[in-house]
């Protein structure tokens, strides 16, 4: 695919990357984003992989690996890898005989709870062979301090086409592109070889905790000097910061998570995952949605909530309330990586009801917590204080907080034309998005007229997640 887009990748994390990077050491809350893409024809793997090197070649974050600061004054910072392999992160599987969906689903979830190796470039791709049908997949994950899901699509137009025999970029060599960075690259911090004195990581780390207060003092300045012309401006936003502290205080004292309502069956949790999918007419979905003056996004939420309530129903259950989340993007442009996002909380009714009462309650509900989220308390704005904090406490209030949720969700926009890679037409894409302690994630992403779901399960919590997926 021959799109031209800029590229959004700093030379540290941001506050909010650096939490993710932060509470992946609790296993429990690995935040990582992962795909399962379905191809009609075995992917071939020399050309993957020169698809691959030109991409890596264009995004330098594939090739940079983790460099930690001084203590907690500055984020992280990126630097190239002086040890770069691409067959580290290029593997092949070939599942047994007879190759079914379940036996490729159940790989992809095995392959999801294998950590990163934190001293190396924090992305993998796994091609599949062996497949029923002759069909081949690629199963990918970057880490997401890399990118969030909408930058990571962007990212996959370097290694996919438009057609089956589209022409091939130019074959680059990357090895000495690499070696290249490293020998003039300027981070020095901790981290190994890379490292030149205590006194240079300690200078480089104040530096940037500098420049970070003197931008935030700068922007403060420039808000208060309209105060006097806007009272109400003022008022709002002191108003503002009361919710934000607020909020902080009662994330941290663990005095938020007295949520009512819940599944009462979905309340254990573990680090087991199950994969399942559901495909769904693109169409059908935005014709529903419309009727009832809503979003597509309301009606899938909607669909899987009167799916969570069937399931109950089966078992004898009632549920007052259902505690579920969606992902709001904060993108104003069209880069490819970085972060830009807010995972929203929301009530949902647990009682029966008919599909359009449901969207509408559903939308209303999605609006009000957008509101309320707007107001403070959201991940970016506790970021900053959180990596601040000894990791054991906040690794303790974010599994606090994902216990209340008995399913989150994540709705991604991808190409509304068939693509290829590597050779083979793309027949769907299912996102494994984070569980994290919840009791599953439920990613949708669209494509070419279908709507992808990966219900990414905890099936100690969804003890039966097959019977969820065909409710």
């Amino acid at each position: 695919m021959s799109r031209e887009r800029d590229i959004d990748f700093a030379e540290r994390m941001t506050e909010h990357e650096a939490l993710m990077w932060n509470i992946e050491k609790d296993p429990w809350l690995n935040p990582s984003g992962a795909a399962l893409t379905i191809l009609d024809t075995p992917v071939d793997t020399d050309r993957f992989r020169r698809q691959v090197r030109h991409g890596v070649a264009k995004l330098p974050r594939l090739y940079q690996r983790v460099v930690p600061g001084l203590g907690r004054i500055s984020t992280p910072a990126w630097a190239p890898d002086p040890e770069f392999d691409l067959d580290f992160h290029i593997r092949e599987v070939e599942l047994a005989a007879p190759g079914t969906q379940r036996q490729l689903y159940d790989l992809a979830s095995q392959l999801y709870a294998e950590p990163f190796d934190r001293t190396r470039p924090l992305w993998r791709f796994v091609l599949i062979s062996g497949l029923e049908g002759g069909k081949g997949a690629i199963w990918s994950i970057f880490h997401h301090a890399i990118s969030d899901g909408i930058g990571q699509i962007r990212m996959a137009e370097l290694y996919q086409q438009f057609s089956r025999d589209e022409a091939e970029h130019p074959e680059v060599d990357l090895e000495t592109l690499v070696a290249e960075a490293v020998a003039t690259h300027a981070a020095k911090e901790s981290g190994g070889d890379q490292a030149t004195s205590f006194v240079d990581t300690a200078t480089r780390s104040v530096a940037h905790l500098a420049r970070r207060q003197i931008g935030l003092g700068r922007r403060a300045l420039g808000e208060i000097a309209l105060w006097p012309a806007d009272p109400d401006r003022a008022a709002g936003r002191v108003s503002t910061a009361i919710d934000v502290t607020r909020s902080t205080l009662a994330q941290l004292n663990g005095s938020s998570n007295d949520t009512p309502g819940g599944s009462p069956l979905w309340g254990e949790r573990s680090r087991h995952r199950h994969l399942e999918s559901v495909s769904v007419p693109l169409d059908t979905l935005k014709a529903a949605a419309k009727s009832q003056g809503a979003t597509i996004n309301d009606a899938f939420m909607a669909g899987l909530a009167d799916g969570a309530v069937r399931y109950h129903a089966k078992r004898n259950v009632t549920v007052d309330k259902l505690n579920t989340s969606f992902v709001v993007s904060t993108r104003s442009d069209n880069k490819i990586g970085g972060n830009s996002f807010t995972p929203v909380l929301v009530q949902v009714s647990g009682s029966p009801a008919e599909p359009a009462q449901r969207v509408r309650a559903i939308h209303a509900a999605t609006e009000q917590a957008r509101e309320k989220a707007s107001r403070g308390g959201s991940v970016s704005s506790l970021s900053g204080i959180a990596n601040l904090l000894p990791t054991s406490v906040v690794t303790k209030t974010a599994r606090n907080q994902a216990a209340r949720i008995d399913f989150a969700t994540s709705n991604l926009r991808g190409a509304p034309f068939e693509l290829y890679c590597a050779g083979g037409k793309v027949e769907a894409a299912f996102p494994l998005g984070p569980v994290a302690g919840t009791a599953a994630n439920i990613t949708a992403l669209s494509y070419n007229g279908s709507l992808d779901l990966g219900m990414f399960i905890d099936p100690v919590a969804i003890e039966d997640p097959a019977d969820y997926r065909d409710c």
